[in-house]
């Protein structure tokens, strides 16, 4: 299957940055869209930013103009610049990745995995 491993969550006063990465291994054919995600206490889970394989990127409207999505497809990583970041921002962070991966010789299979999550605090 594939894995992710997501680092750069951390405590930060409103104002700062922080930039968080995601890291996808295992036996990977293809990435195609790739994503983050946040959740706060006693709330669901929303996106925040996403990727597209050709590069094209959507980003939340609480975000736009502060969180820049960005990925590497030779490392398989995906990055979330935040910027500016202000106290509503707190929540744990999940990376999302969908794609294929080969299963055997002749079969691929898509995948859509997600990360452990990283906390980010920002205290006012």
């Amino acid at each position: 299957q594939v894995q992710l491993v997501e680092s750069g969550g951390g405590l930060v006063q409103a104002g700062g940055s922080l930039r968080l990465s995601c890291a996808a291994s295992g036996n990977i054919v293809r990435i195609n869209a790739m994503g983050w995600y946040r959740q706060a206490p006693g709330k669901q889970r929303d996106v925040v930013a996403i990727i597209t394989s050709g590069g094209s990127t959507n980003y939340a409207d609480s975000v736009k103009g502060r969180f820049t999505i960005s990925r590497d497809n030779a490392k398989n990583t995906v990055y979330l610049q935040m910027n500016s970041l202000k106290p509503e921002d707190t929540a744990v962070y999940y990376c999302n990745v969908e794609g294929l991966y080969r299963v055997s010789w002749n079969e691929n299979k898509r995948f859509q995995s997600w990360g452990q999550g990283t906390q980010v605090t920002v205290s006012s």
